[in-house]
Formats: C-alpha cells, sequence, structure tokens
C-alpha cells in the first residue's frame, strides 16, 4: 500500500508541473558556499516562487562544467543557458566589456564609481546586442599582484610566472608590458598551477584570493592596483526569450537586484579580506612613488597601442577617459557622485 501511495506521489508531482515550465542552467566558477552562489541562489529559489514554477534556475558552481570558455562552448551548443562570468571571460561577445579592467586607469574606487554611472549602461547594451540578457555588473575590486617574494619595481617581476585567466587578451597584454611571463590557466586550475608551480604570481582581489585560497600559497601583496575587476550573470537570448514576457521581466527585476547588492557589498567583503590577509601573515608593500610612475606609463603606453589595434572602441574609451577627467579636474555635478 505504502509503494502505491509512494507512486501515486511521484506522478502527482509530475503531472502537477505547470505547463511550458522553463529551466535556465547557468554555470560559474564561483564556489559553492561563497556569498556570490549564495545570494544568486537565493534569487533562483524568489523567481521559482513568484513565477510559480514555471522559470527554475539550476546554478552549477565551482567549475563542474569547465571552464569559461568551456561553458560558452556549452551555451552555443545549448547544452547550458547562461553564466556568471568576470567581464574578461566575454570578449567574443564585446571586446568593449573588458574596458573598464585596462591597465592602471583607475586611482581609486571614486573614480570607479563617478564612472560607472555612465559607462555600465554601455557596456550592459552591448552584450544585449551580441544575443544575452544582461543582468548588471558586480564589482570584484581591484587587482593586486600576489606573490612569494616582496613585489616593489618592475625589475622585481622581470620573468616571473603570472596568471592571467583563459582567453583574457588585455590581461596576457598587461602583464607582458609589466615585464612578466604571463602563463593561461582557466579560473579553476590556478591553485593547481600554484601548488606545482607553474605560476608563482597571481594578479586577484583580496575576496577573490580568499574565496578560491590563493592566499594561503603567497605571501606578499603589492599595494597598487594593477585594474579593476567586474563581472556579470547573462543568459542567452535564444533561451531567455522562451520565457513569458512577465517572466522575463521578473528575471532581470530579482537577478537584477542581486547583483547590485552584489556589487555593494563586495567592496565592503575586500575590506574584511585585506584585514583577514593581514591577520594570517601577509605582507601589503609599498611601491615607490618612482616605480609607480613607471607603471603607469607602462600601462598608459599599452592602451594606446590596444586602442590602435582596435581591441576596444575608441568612442567608447573617449567617453571613458573625459569621465574620469571631468572627476579628477573638480568638475563634478552636485548629487553627481
Amino acid at each position: 500500500m505504502s509503494v502505491r501511495i509512494s507512486i501515486l506521489f511521484v506522478l502527482l508531482l509530475t503531472f502537477c508541473q505547470p505547463v511550458g515550465a522553463v529551466t535556465l542552467k547557468i554555470a560559474t566558477a564561483a564556489p559553492e558556499g561563497s556569498v556570490w552562489m549564495q545570494d544568486m541562489r537565493a534569487g533562483a529559489e524568489e523567481i521559482g516562487l513568484r513565477s510559480k514554477g514555471r522559470v527554475r534556475i539550476k546554478f552549477f558552481a565551482g567549475g563542474v562544467m569547465g571552464n569559461d570558455k568551456s561553458v560558452m562552448r556549452k551555451i552555443r551548443i545549448g547544452q547550458l543557458h547562461g553564466g556568471a562570468f568576470i567581464a574578461g571571460s566575454l570578449e567574443a561577445v564585446s571586446n568593449n566589456v573588458n574596458i573598464m579592467s585596462l591597465p592602471m586607469i583607475f586611482r581609486s574606487y571614486e573614480e570607479v564609481d563617478y564612472v560607472r554611472k555612465v559607462i555600465d549602461d554601455d557596456l550592459k547594451s552591448e552584450l544585449e546586442a551580441g544575443g544575452f540578457a544582461c543582468f548588471g555588473f558586480a564589482e570584484g575590486g581591484f587587482a593586486y599582484i600576489m606573490s612569494p617574494a616582496p613585489i616593489r619595481s618592475i625589475s622585481d617581476v622581470s620573468g616571473l610566472k603570472v596568471w592571467v585567466p583563459e582567453g583574457d587578451q588585455i590581461s596576457y597584454r598587461i602583464m607582458k608590458s609589466f615585464g612578466l611571463a604571463p602563463v593561461s590557466l582557466p579560473i579553476t586550475d590556478v591553485m593547481t598551477g600554484l601548488q606545482a608551480r607553474l605560476i608563482e604570481v597571481v594578479a586577484a582581489s583580496p575576496i577573490g584570493a580568499l574565496a578560491f585560497q590563493w592566499h594561503t600559497r603567497i605571501k606578499y601583496v603589492t599595494d597598487t592596483p594593477l585594474s579593476y575587476i567586474y563581472g556579470t550573470l547573462v543568459i542567452d537570448n535564444r533561451f531567455f526569450s522562451k520565457l513569458s514576457e512577465p517572466d522575463q521581466l521578473l528575471v532581470r527585476e530579482v537577478m537584477g537586484r542581486v547583483y547590485t547588492k552584489l556589487n555593494l557589498i563586495n567592496r565592503k567583503n575586500n575590506q574584511e579580506a585585506i584585514k583577514a590577509m593581514t591577520d594570517q601573515g601577509i605582507e601589503f608593500v609599498n611601491t615607490p612613488p618612482a616605480e609607480k610612475e613607471r607603471w603607469q606609463n607602462a600601462a598608459d603606453t599599452l592602451i594606446e597601442e590596444l586602442g590602435d589595434e582596435g581591441e576596444f572602441s575608441l568612442p567608447l574609451y573617449r567617453k571613458l577617459a573625459s569621465r574620469l577627467e571631468e572627476y579628477r579636474n573638480g568638475k563634478v555635478s552636485r548629487g553627481d557622485n
């Protein structure tokens, strides 16, 4: 009798599923249990409840679906429907999406905030035009050089093997311009690379280093930010468009709110991560002003080269640079900062 009841219960569950229900499969390298996954899963649960089961989001965390290149391939063939990526992994969709990660363009988070007020919408539009629904951007923070020995100058880094994300050509060029020997690896292979000494240096944000446990393999952090890291969640429009218009609006509302929240808390978490790393004996070393100027000159030269080569839109970069100059010259409208 109990077996019959169990079978009947399963059948009822099966036949009571909403007609036309859609399950969106989304992959990410973000570690399971991280604040990123907690918030994205909470958003997915809210969407499931409010859509009465018409929309389900299934996340594959921790890189179980492979590196970002593999995830994009699986999206193209329909095995996956979307992914949560760092911006550099979406260069195949838009070569402008990584423009805020150009080397050493920002000096402070205040500059970042002022520029993002006008640039975020442009980048979101680029991804939408490239065939992906985009739900906003979440700050990862500034990337710093993290190493087993102190690095205070360009000569200190000469020839050292540094990790760059697989497929991120701008990061590769950045590291080459600073005299490092870039090694391209999927983010999921970085810890193995550090353990096997395939790489000696990582450039990462403090929260990234803690989340992926890379901080256990380094002893020093150079306090000059090399680039700004940010990420986004995208869903291929071939699959997103299968949702009804109200359900599309629901997903945009909820996941947009999730990414707004992540954008805010990641900055706070980066500050806490710096303290945690210091408490564990990791030393933050200063870059002498003359060396910092040399790094900046190398970065400016590279940006000019990348622009000449068409690696990003010059009009969009000029818009970013103009906004930055406006901030630095104090021409900030009241309430705009």
